[in-house]
């Protein structure tokens, strides 16, 4: 079987860091549920593989897209890429897929750049026949994105900013909390953002005992749970997030643990940041040089 290039097919800045792209691969296209995930490498020899969840998929073109957030060395590496680059390896659909299914009324959280995983799993859920309520959160303005295709299918949008620029100016769990406090209560609430967010918006529902349902988004290597990077102490057991999960029970989720495991490498990651931005002074200099 001949696999066509993971061809760059659109390219859009939703934010000051935050960037879309659609990437040929019918295969995975074909073959995505709500909730999975690619693993991605720029280079061969090289290349960090990342985890970025799939966000939507073109069955017709054959293309799946993906919205990351430059926070590192390979998404930073990634927004440089065009229309028309290839990228070196693309795998999935990886992990299990969010269970879909008729509940009522379903409150969907995501702040930041977990806005954009949460988006297939919000449709899924509205399409199941729930009644879906989501509600979206970011430092600022500037930092939204998405909030037309949220509107588009859910019953209500609830948009928060830590600045007031957009919305309401308040953290998610402001809203969170009053949805839980009403008379009819959520049936699920499903939460994706930083581990931070996550955390506090399952402390934020435990009370009312609502089911809450997180996305863990951890270190990945090779995506089969061999390397033991992403592993994840959950109701008191070791699991690993790309296979065991991306989603778990927040309620079990130890948030202590998976924040601190994630700070693990950020010596190194500054290191590496360092070292492009010398590699990309020095390319510069030496067009600037060519270019006199």
């Amino acid at each position: 079987m001949i696999i066509e290039p993971y061809t760059i097919l659109y390219k859009e800045q939703l934010s000051a860091h935050v960037y879309l792209m659609r990437v040929k691969a019918p295969h995975i296209a074909r073959e995505r549920q709500p909730g999975q995930f690619i693993l991605l490498s720029i280079d061969h020899d090289y290349g960090e593989r990342i985890p970025l969840t799939i966000a939507d998929a073109n069955l017709e073109e054959g293309s799946i897209t993906i919205i990351f957030q430059t926070v590192g060395y390979t998404t930073k590496q990634l927004a440089t890429l065009e229309v028309g680059d290839e990228l070196a390896v693309l795998l999935g659909p990886l992990g299990q897929p969010t269970k879909i299914e008729k509940l009522g009324r379903v409150v969907c959280v995501g702040g930041g750049v977990g806005i954009a995983p949460l988006h297939p799993i919000a449709k899924s859920m509205k399409a199941a026949g729930n009644q879906v309520i989501c509600v979206l959160g970011a430092r600022n303005k500037e930092l939204l994105f998405m909030e037309d295709n949220f509107a588009a299918f859910a019953d209500e949008v609830i948009v928060c900013t830590d600045d007031g620029s957009a919305g309401r100016k308040d953290l998610v769990t402001a809203p969170l909390k009053e949805l839980c406090q009403m008379d009819e209560k959520p049936q699920l609430v499903v939460a994706i953002g930083p581990p931070i967010m996550m955390k506090f918006c399952v402390e934020t529902v435990r009370p009312y005992n609502v089911p809450v349902v997180v996305s863990l988004n951890t270190i990945m290597v090779d995506g089969t749970g061999m390397c033991g990077g992403c592993r994840v102490t959950v109701g008191g057991e070791t699991k690993f997030v790309c296979v065991d999960g991306p989603e778990f029970d927040g309620l079990k989720v130890d948030f202590d643990g998976l924040i601190q495991r994630l700070q693990a490498y950020r010596s190194q990651e500054r290191r590496q940041e360092e070292q492009h931005a010398c590699r990309m002074q020095q390319q510069a200099a030496v067009l600037e040089k060519k270019n006199v």
